[in-house]
This record gives C-alpha cells, structure tokens and sequence, in this order.
C-alpha cells in the first residue's frame, strides 16, 4: 500500500517539473517573438491606413462606383477586387491607385458585371 502512495507522490512530481519546463519554455519563446509582433502590429496598422488611402482615391475619382470594390493592401501591393459596370471604371481605378502614395503596385481583379 505504501509503494502506492510513493508512486503517487513521485507522478505528481514528475508532473510539477514537466508544467514548469513547459512554462518555462513557453517564456522564452514568447520572449523573442515580442518583437516581431509588434512590427507585424504595425505593418497591419500601415496596411489599413494605405488601403483607406487608395479606397478614399477611388471615391474621389470621377465615374468610379465603389460600392463593389474591394481594397486590399499589403506592403505598398494594393489588390482591387469587384465588379464595377464598364470597363473605363476598371481602367480609372487602377490609374487611381497606383497614384496613391506608398503604392507599389496594383494588381487589378475587377470584373464587368452589370449592376
């Protein structure tokens, strides 16, 4: 019964030192990844503000219906995705976008759809 008892006690053992190597580890890694998370936070946060940056251009563009217009930004490559009713609107937004500050390219997937 005491052999038991003493295997109990040894598995709770070996338990407590596993959780806190564990632990442990899962410190450090968190530790170095502290970095890089925040450049990914602000390279999202950069991403949002150039897309904004193109969809505000492509309001303003005269003959541009961007209600169905998707903007996608993603290190200065700007993705335009939708349907729009002519072709001319595809062509103006493109020249929209990559007039935008910061834009690198643009990769324009809008289609012709009738609305």
């Amino acid at each position: 019964m005491k052999s038991v008892g003493y295997l109990k006690t040894l598995g709770s053992v070996v338990a407590m030192v596993v959780a806190c190597n564990v632990y442990a580890q899962a410190s450090d890694a968190m530790g170095t990844t502290a970095a890089p998370a925040t450049s990914a936070t602000s390279s999202k946060k950069a991403n949002s503000q150039l897309g904004r940056k193109v969809r505000g251009a492509l309001a303003k563009t005269q003959g541009v219906d961007v209600s169905n217009i998707a903007v996608r930004a993603r290190g200065g490559a700007v993705t335009l995705t939708g349907s729009v009713p002519d072709q001319g609107q595809i062509d103006a937004a493109g020249t929209a976008a990559k007039g935008v500050a910061g834009v690198t390219s643009v990769s324009n997937k809008l289609n012709v759809q009738q609305q």
